[in-house]
């Protein structure tokens, strides 16, 4: 029998079963220690029988299991401070506009300010900013010099391809592009970094959240029920990766008119600050809806920087002075 060879070697608590099948002898130990020269003299005497060809000794002990916590190496961005990340469940709701005038804001403050353009889709940042016909400079070939402009440091991925094409990149390797951009670029002692996310909750998003040591993120929505779905998503998943959330900033949140100076609430009302106290996150402010915030933003000359003075610039400021109490 094939058990009595096995006790040879094994003792029956070890043993969970011994079986011949179809010409192979199958061994199942319970034990989780595994000894060379018991298991060859074993296999060596099974393979001795007439009716086996093959042997297969099987462990099935468990081993003491080791406490584990996910931990991830962090990507080495150099002469940074802190970094707050920009998001939005979902695109089209001005989340760039509004890292790009945050950013200005905070550097108004006497912050030494930082914008990384993450979104590396639809990069947007060299057009805000006024530099998308301005090649990045390096000097060693292997390290790029951020761009200085408005007061600030800043630096996209739409500064190195052709902004007519589109890339397309699965997530690892976008992930991989930003990690190589933001650690090569030689950032000069950086108070607060404005990172434009990616719209969304997938991959990248996830990535860049694991992998970069975040002070907090926002989450920019516009005042109606579909965008503020998305919204919610965006807070969750910053929260599941343990990300502490700043607060919700409610974009084209209302619309005044010039003519008459009749409020509008065109995309409805209050909706994310709603959203915000239901979530139990802060609610940072409003932004409103105006033609002024998207026609600079498009001629290179954010509202923060060409009109400081302007209520809509204000409402950015009020906006990055919570942030930066927050920070402190």
């Amino acid at each position: 029998m094939i058990t009595d060879i096995v006790k040879k070697y094994f003792n029956d608590e070890e043993i969970e079963s011994a079986k011949v099948f179809k010409g192979r002898a199958i061994v199942t130990l319970k034990s989780d220690s595994f000894d060379e020269v018991k298991e060859k003299a074993l296999q060596d005497e099974l393979m001795k029988q007439e009716d086996v060809e093959k042997v297969s000794i099987v462990y099935t002990g468990n081993k003491k299991a080791e406490p584990m916590t996910p931990t991830f190496d962090k990507w080495d961005i150099k002469n940074v401070k802190k970094i707050i990340a920009v998001a939005s469940g979902k695109g089209g709701v001005g989340k760039s506009t509004t890292a790009v005038n945050l950013a200005l804001a905070l550097a108004n403050q006497g912050v030494n300010v930082a914008l990384f353009d993450a979104d590396i889709y639809g990069p947007s940042i060299p057009v805000m900013l006024g530099v998308d016909d301005v090649a990045p400079i390096t000097f060693d070939g292997k390290t790029f010099e951020p761009f200085r402009h408005m007061g600030i440091q800043a630096m996209s991925i739409g500064a190195l391809v052709d902004k007519s094409q589109p890339l397309v990149w699965r997530g690892i390797k976008a992930a991989q592009a930003i990690e190589q951009l933001i650690t090569q670029t030689n950032w000069k002692n950086v108070d607060v970094m404005v990172l434009d996310m990616p719209p969304g909750t997938g991959d990248i998003q996830i990535t860049m959240s694991q992998k970069m040591k975040l002070a907090g993120a926002v989450i920019v929505s516009t005042p109606q029920d579909i965008a503020l779905i998305d919204a919610i998503k965006g807070v969750n998943m910053f929260k599941m990766v343990n990300v502490p959330i700043l607060g919700v900033i409610e974009n084209m949140s209302y619309y005044i008119c010039e003519s008459c100076g009749t409020r509008a609430d065109i995309f409805g009302h209050e909706g994310a600050a709603a959203a915000a106290k239901g979530m139990g996150v802060d609610f940072l402010g409003e932004i409103p809806l105006h033609i002024s915030i998207r026609e600079n933003s498009d001629q290179g000359t954010p509202i923060v920087y060409a009109k400081p003075d302007s209520p809509y610039a204000k409402a950015y400021a009020e906006i990055a002075e919570k942030i930066s109490a927050k920070l402190k």
